[in-house]
């Protein structure tokens, strides 16, 4: 088999049709055909059903998918690593912090100095994050959530707080005055939540663990995966949330919402540089790295 072979076929899986699949790789039908053909050939098994009327992919034809898959995407990579052109592409997969507070912190002052670099960010939850570096899909990840795993690399590169947000209204502001106000009895609001994949819902998770409160005891009123929109609920008196300090900050300087710290659980976290260890970098994506990991020393 060789890749042209293997395009094929990933692209017949993705569109789901012959006609549409030769037409995105600019070949010809048959050409598609024929490549799909040697590959069942060589594998001695059957890959994809065809009828006038649906195509769909073989059990084996799923487990060839996500091999061919891996496959291109190990020689996309190698291409990007050794391609000397005067520009660099980075990808990184980031989750919902660093997507949408920390790079639009640091990139426009990073591309001033290295203008030669380029940067795709696909955005995900910590876990897909990942399994996004595990699969070869980016050159580094950015998490709030490290990994066990003995193929990564886990670099901590900045600290933030979890804080409890609330609405600006009357109850709030006397609470905020009181020096008791319990973490329980913010807790007993009506709260907005993220979803479970998150590396911020994990570290609230483990709060109410801590407090001895379960799920079931909240008022939850809502499950949402954007902070952005979170922020914009609680403010428009929805209930309130638990999220990052980094990602409260804008709305608190604003005045739209009201900050609770939690200093007596050590509510802090940290976001992760995860890559793997065999992972030869260009020189940018190291310097990428390192510029990060100094724009941020003072808060690890």
């Amino acid at each position: 088999m060789d890749f042209k072979q293997l395009q094929s076929f990933v692209a017949v899986a993705k569109y789901k049709s012959f006609s549409t699949a030769a037409e995105k790789l600019f070949i010809s039908q048959p050409t598609i055909s024929t490549h799909i053909r040697l590959l069942e050939e060589e594998l001695e098994s059957r890959l994809i059903i065809r009828s006038p009327k649906y195509l769909e992919l073989t059990p084996r034809g799923v487990e060839f998918y996500e091999c061919a898959t891996g496959i291109l995407n190990l020689r996309d990579n190698l291409i990007n690593r050794w391609s000397d052109n005067g520009n660099t592409i980075i990808q990184i997969s980031a989750s919902t912090l660093p997507s949408t507070y920390i790079l639009p912190e640091v990139l426009p002052d990073f591309s001033n100095i290295h203008p030669n670099t380029y940067f795709n960010i696909h955005q995900s939850d910590s876990a897909e994050v990942i399994r996004d570096v595990l699969e070869d899909k980016c050159s580094i990840g950015l998490t709030g959530m490290t990994s066990d795993n003995e193929k990564l690399e886990c670099i901590p590169f900045y600290r933030d707080n979890m804080v409890i947000i609330t609405p600006v209204t009357e109850h709030f502001l006397q609470l905020q005055q009181k020096e008791n106000t319990s973490i329980e009895s913010l807790l007993k609001e009506p709260i907005i939540i993220r979803e479970s994949g998150s590396s911020t819902q994990k570290r609230a998770d483990r709060l109410l663990k801590e407090l001895n409160i379960s799920e079931g005891d909240l008022n939850i009123v809502a499950r949402i995966n954007d902070p952005e929109a979170i922020k914009n609920l609680v403010a428009g008196n929805m209930g309130i949330s638990l999220i990052s300090h980094k990602a409260a900050l804008n709305f608190e300087k604003e005045k739209r919402i009201l900050v609770f710290p939690i200093p007596e659980y050590k509510m802090t976290r940290k976001l992760y540089i995860i890559y793997k260890k065999d992972y030869i970098f260009q020189k940018n994506i190291q310097t990428f790295i390192n510029y990060l990991k100094n724009y941020y020393k003072t808060s690890i």
